[in-house]
């Protein structure tokens, strides 16, 4: 789905439905009434769809328009009630990435000491969507993808990750050497898979199609049917992510 208005033959902003939400490019260039005007009628018939979706601003490579873009993320919030508007250049959250692009995703670390215990809380990148080829998904935290992960696709993460639909693509975890992180996905499938230092290319096919969840033991990675197994029933108390 894409749509565009047309002012005086140039338009100004373009509207693309991608993923679980839109991705507006226009040229900032234009006047700021033009492109007020535009988002407006473009986004005028989806009100019912933009409720809460996300949308991903792309201006291009240009600086000095924060006042424009301010007032675009306003007018898409109280207008039409959309969940967050994010730039292109940000790299946040998955929505509306192109093949090819990639996802960077940096932890934030800190103490909680309201609780009767201290825990060390960290954040974790959780993307909702198919993970298409070419694209790279990047953090220092865990990674969680609900959705697929299609071949050509890669995943690299500090901590553990966790795909809810089919891994078919390239994955690492504890990058860059943890052995004490795991990956789980309900459809197991990758073409290669990395824990820390261990590399793994050969994935035991008796488990295609079932949840299986992947640890390094004795300097290999083992594959084990996640349902069978319950790994995550032998934890005893609960351990911060």
């Amino acid at each position: 789905m894409e749509k565009s208005l047309v002012t005086n033959e140039i338009s100004a902003v373009k509207l693309r439905g991608v993923g679980d939400g839109f991705k507006l490019t226009l040229d900032p260039t234009m006047p700021e009434e033009v492109i007020l005007k535009e988002i407006t009628a473009l986004f005028e018939p989806l009100k019912h769809l933009s409720v809460n979706t996300k949308v991903v601003l792309d201006i291009g490579n240009v600086q000095g328009y924060d006042n424009l873009i301010r007032d675009i993320k306003f007018l898409l919030k109280s207008r039409f009630d959309v969940g967050g508007v994010i730039q292109h250049s940000e790299k946040i959250s998955g929505v509306g990435k192109d093949s090819g692009s990639t996802i960077n995703h940096r932890s934030n670390s800190n103490k909680d000491n309201s609780r009767g215990w201290v825990t060390d809380r960290s954040d974790a990148l959780i993307l909702t969507g198919r993970v298409r080829s070419g694209q790279k998904i990047e953090t220092q935290s865990h990674l969680i993808i609900a959705g697929n992960v299609n071949p050509g696709a890669e995943l690299t993460a500090g901590g553990n990750i966790i795909v809810l639909g089919a891994l078919l693509g390239q994955v690492y975890a504890g990058y860059p050497d943890d052995e004490y992180a795991f990956v789980m996905a309900l459809d197991f499938r990758p073409t290669q898979v990395q824990i820390g230092g261990v590399v793994s290319i050969e994935i035991n096919s008796e488990f295609v199609g079932k949840p299986v969840f992947a640890t390094v033991k004795d300097n290999k990675i083992i594959t084990e049917d996640y349902i069978k197994t319950q790994p995550f029933g032998k934890i005893q108390w609960p351990t911060v992510m």
